[in-house]
């Protein structure tokens, strides 16, 4: 049944929002809504000037017989800040300071509304960078995970310390954590990620950065190359062993007194650079 624009527009837009990085080809969409391609072309025009004029995402159009519309969920620099802004507000907190200098966050990961937003602007970083899979070790960056790699729509893969028989062969390496310097072991089932991957490796919080490290070798184990690295959270520390990396925001603690300080991360720099492919402050419209 030959649908009207109004519906097409209101359809196309949830087939697109639902399917991210997707190549989807005009033919479907006009098989779909009994439309001609022209018409098909004309609404992706609406829905590209939408998006954009919203900050919603990147709706491009590939042109030829294999082509179709791709579209790339992004947010910008002006919505990035203000939703930074509400994270640090959230974990200002001194009552989550623990242990060690770590800082409590599975309230705050556990709300679909934060870890959507965490999962867009991580995700922005790599708006041109192809990305087999996304990465994070048991189990407090597992939703951080998640939702990186819906934004991505990729695969995500966890890494455990002990795992059960039901993950099959695996992969191990041993590694040094950052700050206490013990040996540790880490796995990954052979099955979950191809050999020669490209992986975005994520955490909630690092410190100095030992378990990182760790999925670093991992990954190398699978023949694959780390894209980059993503914390929502970095914490104070006197030696990093992890130069490159993206946090959202920056924390210091004082254990013995219990206090918190909370200031953005380095997000601003790494993810809005001048070589970012698309203006993310003042993106133009057509």
């Amino acid at each position: 049944m030959k649908t009207r624009r109004s519906d097409r527009l209101v359809d196309m837009t949830y087939y697109l929002l639902e399917r991210p990085r997707t190549l989807v080809s005009l033919t479907y969409f006009a098989n779909r809504y009994e439309s001609a391609k022209s018409s098909i072309s004309e609404d992706l025009s609406i829905l590209k000037r939408t998006f954009q004029e919203r900050g919603i995402g990147l709706l491009e159009t590939v042109p030829g017989a294999a082509g179709g519309a791709r579209f790339t969920p992004y947010m910008l620099k002006e919505e990035a800040a203000e939703f930074v802004s509400t994270l640090m507000n959230a974990i200002d907190d001194d009552t989550r300071v623990l242990p060690g200098g770590y800082v409590y966050l599975s309230d705050l990961l556990g709300q679909p509304w934060f870890l959507r937003c965490i999962g867009r602007l991580i995700a922005t970083q790599y708006l041109r960078e192809p990305i087999d899979a996304v990465m994070t070790a048991a189990t407090k960056g597992v939703p951080v995970a998640q939702a990186v790699a819906e934004q991505l729509n990729v695969p995500f893969v966890i890494v455990r310390n002990d795992t059960k028989v039901t993950e099959g062969p695996t992969m191990s390496v041993n590694y040094v954590t950052g700050q206490s310097q013990r040996l540790e072991k880490m796995e990954l089932s052979r099955r979950s990620l191809p050999m020669g991957s490209r992986v975005l490796i994520v955490d909630d919080f690092m410190k100095a950065g030992g378990t990182i490290r760790g999925m670093a070798s991992l990954v190398k184990e699978f023949e694959g190359q780390v894209v980059g690295v993503a914390v929502v959270a970095d914490g104070q520390v006197e030696n990093r062993v992890v130069a490159k990396y993206t946090s959202l925001v920056h924390v210091n603690t004082d254990g013995e007194q219990g206090l918190i300080e909370v200031t953005p991360g380095n997000y601003a720099t790494e993810v809005y650079s001048a070589d970012t492919p698309v203006d993310l402050v003042h993106p133009e419209t057509d």
